[in-house]
This record gives C-alpha cells, structure tokens and sequence, in this order.
C-alpha cells in the first residue's frame, strides 16, 4: 500500500476539527528537543520497529510522520515501515516542520514526553 502524503492544510484542519491524530517526528532527539510539532511523539526513523509498538499500540490509529522538510527522507521511511508492519493511516507530511514554522504555526521544544 503507498503512503498518503498530507498538506499542511489538510493536517491544519484534522487538527482543529479535533481529530485524533498522532504526529510522529522521524528525526533525531536533538532536533525534537529544538522544536517540534505541538503534541508530537519523537520517534527516530531508524527506531521505528523498536518503538513503534509501544508507542503506538493502535495500528488503525491516524498517524502523521514529518522531519525537516521535503528534502529530507526520514519521514517516508518511518512511513514505509509503519506501514510494513501493519500501521493502516499512516500519511507523510512532507513539506515538514519548516513549512509549519514558515506558515507561523505554533511549535513545542523540550525532551519527548514517554508515552505512558
């Protein structure tokens, strides 16, 4: 199954209806902790199988991995992984946390909360 790639106002709108949805940044701890999306887990795009399941134990949950911007490849990764291990709303916000903070869009920094 191919990823679904989501925009910034699509995921702008599933927001602020108060959809479920859960941001995963693909990018390492450092830049999490430098700023990240309001609410997002951090979940390495290289971990993805290790913490994956924990972290997201619904696999029919929506999930929307991003990184730093189109250019970067973390976020399709951690889709396709996603994905390959069952994960079935998976999209890849690709334009990234630089497109978020170029619209003015509020952002989060501080180590990643542990999902208890």
């Amino acid at each position: 199954m191919a990823v679904k790639e989501i925009t910034r106002e699509e995921l702008e709108a599933k927001l602020g209806r108060g959809e479920q949805v859960i941001l995963v940044e693909t990018l390492g701890p450092k830049y999490y902790e430098d700023a990240h999306l309001p609410g997002a887990l951090n979940i390495p795009h290289t971990e993805v199988d290790e913490l994956a399941p924990t972290m997201l134990p619904d696999k029919s949950a929506e999930v929307v991995v991003y990184c730093s911007n189109r250019a970067c490849q973390n976020s399709p990764q951690a889709a396709r992984r996603l994905d390959a291990l069952g994960y079935e709303n998976v999209y890849d916000y690709e334009e990234g946390k630089q497109d978020w903070i170029e619209a003015g869009l509020p952002t989060e920094s501080g180590a990643a909360r542990v999902a208890g």
